[in-house]
């Protein structure tokens, strides 16, 4: 079992890479790199609940994997987060949002975040998460008045964290 989730733990982190290739279409981008990581994450959650500890060469390559995966798979989650939220309709308007929102380098600021969050997480320095969310509110602070800023460093910031602590979860199931 514990090779089963450390496959599923390379998939998550390799399917967003995979899925996102200049050669492949739209839709796989969009909507399956976000289902494929969820469904790995999921596989490799049922399969850490039913093994043991993990040492040596599993142990490295469990805490390789999470970070990788906590890293590259909470980017294609977090834009269908913002694309489920730009379909819901906002109370009293009607203008369309644009596509890119107005805050810039979310991306590689998203990247790092989750990779804080994993190795605060994985070091067992669950405060870690807290020095992090707010090294990136007061970097943010005098963008976030700008119009849909509030809601879009919300859903990216809640997506991304919580993407990284499920991963980084799974990899403490298989380490205790």
């Amino acid at each position: 079992m514990t090779a089963l989730a450390l496959i599923a733990l390379g998939v998550a982190a390799v399917a967003p890479l995979a899925l996102a290739a200049p050669r492949s279409p739209r839709w796989m981008a969009q909507w399956a790199a976000p289902i494929v990581v969820a469904l790995a994450l999921a596989v490799a959650a049922l399969a850490a609940s039913a093994t043991t500890p993990v040492t040596g060469f599993a142990l490295a390559a469990t805490l390789v994997l999470c970070v990788a995966a906590a890293i590259t798979g909470g980017a294609p989650l977090v834009l269908a987060a913002f694309r489920i939220a730009r379909r819901q309709p906002d109370a009293g308007t009607r203008d369309p949002r644009p596509e890119d929102g107005p805050l810039r380098g979310g991306r590689i600021i998203g990247l790092l975040e989750r990779a804080a969050v994993a190795a605060a997480i994985l070091a067992g320095w669950p405060e870690g998460i807290a020095v992090v969310l707010a090294v990136k509110g007061l970097a943010r602070y005098p963008e976030l008045r700008e119009p849909h800023a509030s809601e879009q460093f919300i859903i990216g910031t809640f997506t991304s964290v919580l993407w990284a602590i499920a991963v980084c979860g799974i990899g403490r199931a298989l380490v205790t």
